[in-house]
């Protein structure tokens, strides 16, 4: 499978490339710093671009299969600025499956109907920018015709791979505090094979 993914620098785009070289897929990674990619591997093509530029998309989504983002917010509109982008060369290039890291923020409150969680009392997170970023690209996806999944953890600390863990449609697992990045990565990865949650959120933690 050709796979496309973005945000491949970061703590959990790493890792999902070295699931999916592991798995001996073809992996293209868009990068601002090719130089922070250390991997070396003849199934991975590193294209230097950023993500608000259409021209740098339309170079990377060329013959790719499916999209994993691990794009994070980093205090900036990068990520509800590029999903349209994204989408629109998706769409145009028949790429039908996405799958992004969000947050915990964006999942259903079990305290507060109709409400996100990052809306209600029960997030402890202080600011709320990033989730309102993530609800950005949560919604700007919904609108689109392709078969997304957000994949939504809690508090994120690297650790290590247990590869058990707890996973709930829309909603944060009860009492979840934390799910480290590598088994993150793993089930975002694992989403390639499955469309157990297409057009959903999935809450992860142990």
């Amino acid at each position: 499978m050709n796979i496309l993914i973005l945000g491949a620098s970061g703590r959990v785009g790493r890792q999902i490339v070295t699931y999916a070289l592991h798995d001996r897929h073809n992996v293209t990674v868009l990068v601002r710093t090719p130089e922070k990619i250390q991997i070396k591997n003849e199934n991975l093509t590193i294209i230097r671009g950023n993500v608000l530029n259409n021209d740098d998309i339309v170079r990377a989504m060329h013959g790719i299969d499916i999209v994993i983002s691990a794009l994070n917010t980093d205090g900036t509109t990068t990520l509800s600025e590029s999903m349209p982008l994204i989408i629109k060369v998706m769409e145009s290039e028949g790429i039908k499956r996405i799958i992004t890291i969000g947050t915990a923020g964006i999942l259903q409150s079990r305290t507060t109907p109709n409400s996100l969680r990052y809306q209600s009392s029960e997030s402890k997170r202080k600011s709320t920018q990033a989730a309102k970023e993530h609800h950005k690209v949560y919604d700007i996806l919904k609108q689109s015709t392709l078969e997304w999944t957000i994949v939504c953890p809690t508090y994120l600390p690297d650790g290590e791979r247990i590869g058990k863990y707890r996973i709930e449609r829309s909603y944060l697992p009860e009492d979840g505090v934390e799910i480290s990045v590598p088994d993150t990565a793993e089930f975002t990865f694992r989403q390639i094979k499955t469309s157990d949650y297409i057009k959903s959120r999935v809450g992860i933690a142990y």
